[in-house]
């Protein structure tokens, strides 16, 4: 039996919602190094079953990829508290995957959330001083 979980646009959101930490591997049956991450994935999965980990088929799940920005794959992105704290492509060996799980384990969410927070309004401020700009009248009128 697997260790992992297929993600699809139907269950995607319930499943990010619903579980504390989630890892989520972005792959497609035709990518070598996906094929190759796999049976460490499901490894490092059966370690650590107290954590969901997802698996996105890029060819079917289009939109997902789409939203998330997958560019290549395989694509690991790790999401705490419905926050994404670790998106990286590439295929992890085991003891680097397992490290990563450990500092995520480790992040405090709420100093995490202060600073997406932080971080939108600098760019809200950004924005709106862009389009304060964009409506300011040209020189000489």
């Amino acid at each position: 039996m697997s260790s992992t979980v297929e993600l699809t646009k139907e269950n995607f959101d319930e499943m990010v919602t619903n579980n504390e930490f989630v890892l989520i591997d972005f792959w497609a049956e035709w990518c070598g190094p996906c094929r190759q991450f796999a049976p460490v994935y499901e490894k490092v999965a059966e370690e650590n079953p107290d954590l969901v980990f997802g698996k996105v088929d890029t060819e079917a799940q289009p939109e997902l990829a789409a939203a998330f920005g997958i560019q290549s794959i395989p694509t690991l992105m790790i999401v705490r508290d419905q926050v994404a704290v670790f998106a990286q492509p590439g295929a992890l060996p085991e003891a680097a995957l397992t490290d990563v799980i450990g500092q995520a384990r480790k992040l405090d969410m709420d100093e995490v959330r202060k600073q997406v927070a932080e971080q939108q309004a600098q760019q809200g401020q950004a924005q709106q001083g862009q389009a304060q700009q964009g409506q300011a009248p040209a020189a000489g009128e």
